[in-house]
């Protein structure tokens, strides 16, 4: 595709009727049965049959996306829960085993040897793989727990706290976590932690049922744990789960000790002898929290400013999704926690939800999911809805390396150099800061899933030792021992995409490769960028790597090598 078109088409259906919408299982199976029974008696037959189950995969995934979004957007409505329901339940179960038979009938055809083998390469190591994993009886299972992982967002859409009288969502509670003011910081605090382990028993109890049902269907797969099936369910073709503790014990030798010396950057800046969880976001007292804007509205013109500052198509890209009603930005009441970047499959044009309250993380969330947009525009144009399908480190490739690409340019935000600095060391702050914790969760997902039967109090424990491995232990925690030993449930993934977690510590270190390269060369790093969202899944994982200019690698000697290039950048800030 060009990558300076600026403009993007829905797909132009030619197997689906213009007007059909997802509404019964009944409306859709004749679909799926003329592409069961279908004869591909030629190259040509092969390709149209490829072209007619994209179409229908895009329809019904759009439709599906759109259940999820309404839901997310308002938890408090039941119609819209329903209607998700409906189709995890209902549609979902009935659609697997055609699948499975679609997948068999192409890797059965003649044919698909003559397929350009470049091309669909991935593509169809995948659907070889969705065969060997499929088990019919797992089907109900999956439908189950598509509902109850939702729950998460329905108990925790209800969690508010009391400020001054008013009332706060926790996201829009946490930027009092920025002020000033310390008593404050510790009343916040408190009525948070408070808040959440209200809600302890219940989010236990969802978890137990969501944790027997994954090892149910690992078993019923063939294999001993969730772990190991859920690997191999995720197409991690590229590393094994011997890469993830080499990651893991890399980021305590080389990120750690980073980490641990910019909390005592902020401790001296604080100047507080001891520092307690309240005050690893503050500022000092005169310093007033960085506050880069107050409404959606104003975030997302100026998210476009910037965004047109790199490339004016990725700002076209966000001009795009505003004007037709693809933004659901600020934080409310009733809303789903969390932020993200929904592909809409037919239509092209995603859908950006998160929680904005003003603060410096909600733009960098904005950043972020703004870069995985471009990637949805950009990868739209590819052939087939398959080719759409790429994997989670290069998906986060796309909306870290967007959040490091724009830092220059968040002038738009902050006028004043000095505030400008102030957001881009926050910024830094929070790359280093979130690694060990992507490898705490991702250790914490390995035990979890490989010990089977586990006792909540087990749980609790085996979290506990690994909270404190990856701890700087510079934070003084004292009093609140019980809230953080439910910390772990703050965390959406561990609740709604199991082990979808690793991939943002392999895209954050991919991400400051980029920003290097892009400290070297901004044109040529953009092109390499563009390229490489472009390709979608059409290349394995670390040739989508190389397309970006830059190396897969977990190794130890490759994460010392990208901390000391931070470490380098905070030199130039004056932070030592």
């Amino acid at each position: 595709m060009s990558t300076n078109s600026t403009t993007i088409e829905k797909i132009q259906r030619t197997f689906l009727p213009e007007d059909f919408t997802v509404t019964t299982w009944n409306a859709l199976q004749p679909y799926f049965e003329d592409l069961k029974t279908r004869n591909l008696d030629s190259r040509e037959a092969l390709e149209q049959w490829l072209k007619d189950m994209s179409e229908l995969e895009a329809v019904i995934s759009e439709d599906a996306s759109w259940r999820q979004i309404k839901m997310t957007c308002d938890t408090t409505d039941k119609t819209l829960e329903e209607a998700f329901t409906y189709f995890c339940l209902e549609i979902e179960p009935n659609m697997k085993p055609y699948f499975f038979e679609l997948n068999q009938k192409l890797l059965a055809s003649e044919f698909t040897k003559d397929l350009d083998p470049q091309l669909y390469f991935p593509y169809l190591r995948s659907v070889e793989n969705a065969i060997k994993l499929y088990r019919e009886e797992n089907v109900p299972i999956q439908a189950d727990l598509s509902v109850l992982a939702q729950q998460y967002g329905v108990i925790s859409g209800k969690m508010t706290i009391m400020v001054d009288g008013k009332e706060y969502t926790l996201q829009q509670a946490a930027r009092f976590l920025q002020s000033p003011d310390r008593s404050l910081r510790e009343d916040v605090y408190r009525k948070i932690a408070a808040r959440r382990l209200e809600d302890t028993d219940q989010l236990n109890d969802l978890f137990n049922k969501l944790l027997t049902r994954r090892h149910q269907i690992a078993q019923n797969a063939g294999f001993d744990n969730y772990r190991d099936y859920k690997f191999r369910e995720l197409g991690r073709f590229d590393y094994t789960i011997e890469d993830c503790f080499q990651f893991h014990q890399a980021v305590k030798e080389h990120i750690l000790p980073l980490q641990k010396s910019l909390i005592l950057h902020r401790k001296a800046r604080l100047g507080l002898d001891t520092l307690k969880p309240w005050d690893t976001d503050a500022e000092p007292q005169g310093i007033t929290p960085l506050r880069p804007f107050e409404t959606g509205e104003e975030l997302t013109q100026k998210t476009i400013n910037v965004f047109h500052q790199l490339r004016p198509f990725f700002a076209h890209c966000i001009q795009t999704m505003a004007n037709m009603g693809r933004l659901d930005l600020e934080s409310r009441k009733g809303k789903a926690p969390g932020g993200y970047n929904c592909p809409l499959a037919e239509t092209g044009v995603p859908f950006i939800f998160m929680n904005a309250a003003g603060t410096m993380g909600d733009l960098i969330t904005m950043m972020h999911e703004g870069g995985h947009a471009v990637h949805s525009f950009l990868s739209h144009p590819l052939q087939l809805s398959a080719f759409k399908e790429y994997p989670m480190e290069i998906a986060e490739l796309a909306s870290m390396s967007m959040e490091l690409f724009t830092m220059e340019h968040w002038n738009q935000f902050f006028p004043d150099p000095q505030q400008l600095q102030r957001a881009q060391l926050e910024e830094i702050e929070r790359i280093i800061s979130v690694l060990p914790w992507i490898a705490t969760i991702d250790k914490y997902q390995h035990w979890l899933y490989t010990h089977p039967g586990h006792t909540t109090e087990q749980r609790t424990q085996n979290w506990l030792a690994i909270l404190h491995e990856f701890s700087t232990h510079v934070v003084d925690h004292t009093g609140f021992e019980h809230y953080r030993a439910h910390f772990w449930q703050k965390q959406l993934h561990l609740f709604e995409v199991p082990f979808y977690y690793i991939e943002y510590g392999i895209a954050q270190l991919g991400a400051i490769a980029m920003w290097r390269q892009y400290r070297t060369n901004k044109e040529q790093t953009l092109d390499n960028y563009m390229n490489a969202l472009s390709s979608g899944y059409t290349q394995t994982l670390k040739d989508l790597y190389t397309t970006a200019g830059i190396r897969f690698d977990l190794s130890p000697a490759y994460i010392k090598e990208l901390g000391t290039f931070v470490k380098d950048r905070l030199a130039e800030m004056n932070v030592n």
